[in-house]
């Protein structure tokens, strides 16, 4: 791979990748901007807290400017925050405030009090330390220090313009007795939400600019010094005329899976095989992300024109094969000890891909095919290769004596593939064979996995089969590599498929 087609593939992935990170920030902004903007603020869920003390307080909540303001800037600007309180009695008249730490600490030195230290919702969990104290509290409305208040029976809210320094909310009863039962919602309105989703949307948009460009010179440049594509036979009625087999022959599917098995293997090699390949695991990261946007281009090419860009395709195709080789090596197969090699182009490594050209390609499939057309396929990778999920709750004793499971549980990750690898690698460590049956299952998983890979990356039309091809090889492969019995076949078969001998002159 030429070094400056690899400097414009690197810098435009990761110009393109912080564009679209900078673009999904600038939507996750703008939702919350128009749900502030209906709602006036952004709260949380209202959830009781309680306390056999005389006064709720948040931790302290240090607001401090690193660098001076710009003339003119406010820190009132940055927006506003509530609280809003209801006693659970409602009868029983409330205090919410909010102000410096410095003085609500000496209003409450020798009082009992509480301090809510964590708040997790879904479900709602609050944790608490106690302060303790042997005075009573004077009636907080009566305290001259407090930047906002709200007092009396019923729903109370205070609303404070946010202000630098060191803060503490405070929710009490009015007359100061301890016993404190309330609901109690938080709220925030950013008023620098609006600007901050326009910058980051404009920043999505400059990088977006510069990345893709040299992305897609990178990859086109990278794909243009591809091989030529293997001869294959060809299948479906999306290439050009294809050149009729031999009755024997069996059509394979156009993405063709080759997985050798490389013995003798290491016994041991299986155990440290995922630090040895970080570095492509490096390397992959960029390929990855830039055949994604090649992918996206080729989509459009595909809907104006009705071809895949041949360069493109290329490209994305030797991604494919690089991924495929890491796997080999690695824990979707573990089929080979041999390094792979940091290439896009075929080579003699014991596992390759290739992924005959379409002259023609469906524009209106392009649409629907990624997605809705191929849900089938990841439902079933999903078991077989994708993963699966399982966890349990482990109930704690609470204070009470009851039981609580909320919040604590055990999970479990994995995937068919990924026990059928355990268990060759086990065989590997224990007997030094890999089973042959289990190599050949561990093939048929990733070949499907690849064909859906390839469709979904809109390189074929023809939609993949649903049922396992074992072996090392694609049928249509391990029929081209077997002649047809009997002598009276022996001349429908070409000189290039056939493994007998030639006729001695």
């Amino acid at each position: 791979m030429k070094t400056g087609k690899v400097v414009l593939l690197v810098v435009g992935t990761i110009l393109s990748l912080l564009g679209m990170l900078l673009g999904a920030a600038a939507l996750i902004l703008g939702v919350l901007y128009v749900i502030q903007r209906d709602k006036g603020y952004l709260t949380t869920p209202t959830e009781t807290f309680r306390t056999a003390s005389s006064a709720l307080l948040s931790e302290r909540v240090d607001l401090f400017l690193d660098e001076p303001a710009p003339p003119g800037f406010r820190t009132q600007d940055i927006g506003r925050f509530l609280v809003r309180a209801t006693a659970t009695a409602p009868e029983r008249e409330i205090f919410v405030g909010i102000g410096p730490t410095r003085d609500v600490e000496a209003y409450l030195a020798n009082v009992a009090h509480t301090v809510i230290t964590e708040v997790q919702f879904d479900p709602f969990d609050a944790d608490y330390r106690e302060i303790p104290g042997d005075e009573p509290a004077a009636a907080p409305n009566e305290q001259p220090f407090w930047d906002a208040t709200a007092v009396g029976a019923g729903t109370q809210q205070a609303q404070w313009p946010v202000r630098e320094g060191s803060w503490t909310v405070v929710v009490m009863n009015a007359d100061g007795s301890p016993g404190v039962d309330v609901r109690l919602q938080a709220g925030a309105h950013i008023d620098l939400l609006g600007p901050l989703a326009l910058g980051a949307l404009a920043g999505a948009v400059v990088l977006l600019i510069l990345g893709l460009p040299l992305l897609l010179a990178g990859a086109i440049g990278l794909g243009r010094h591809g091989p030529p594509p293997a001869h294959r036979p060809a299948y479906g009625a999306a290439d050009a005329t294809p050149t009729p087999a031999p009755q024997h022959q069996v059509r394979a599917y156009p993405v063709h899976l080759r997985g050798e098995l490389d013995e003798p293997l290491s016994r041991w090699l299986w155990l440290v095989k995922w630090i040895i390949a970080i570095p492509h695991y490096l390397v992959l990261f960029f390929l990855n992300v830039a055949f994604v946007f090649a992918t996206l281009a080729a989509g459009v090419a595909i809907v104006v024109t009705g071809r895949y860009p041949r360069a493109l395709f290329d490209f994305n195709v030797g991604v494919l094969r690089w991924n495929w080789r890491v796997a080999f090596y690695t824990y979707s197969a573990l089929g080979t000890d041999r390094y792979p090699p940091f290439s896009l182009h075929r080579t003699d490594y014991p596992a390759d891909l290739e992924v005959d050209y379409p002259q023609r390609l469906s524009r209106g499939l392009v649409l629907i095919k990624w997605w809705l057309l191929a849900i089938p396929h990841y439902l079933v990778l999903a078991v077989l290769a994708g993963g699966w999920l399982g966890g349990w709750s482990i109930g704690i004793a609470t204070g009470n004596g009851a039981d609580n499971a909320t919040g604590n549980g055990t999970w479990a990750f994995g995937s068919l593939l990924g026990v059928l690898v355990l268990f060759a690698a086990l065989a590997v460590l224990f007997t030094g064979t890999y089973p042959r049956g289990l190599f050949d299952f561990v093939m048929g998983i990733n070949r499907w996995l690849y064909r859906v890979w390839a469709y979904a990356a809109l390189m074929r039309d023809e939609y993949p089969p649903f049922h396992f091809d074992q072996g090392p090889h694609d049928p249509g492969e391990r029929a081209d590599t077997t002649p047809p019995p009997g002598p009276a076949a022996s001349s429908s078969v070409p000189d290039h498929l056939s493994t007998r001998e030639p006729p001695r002159l």
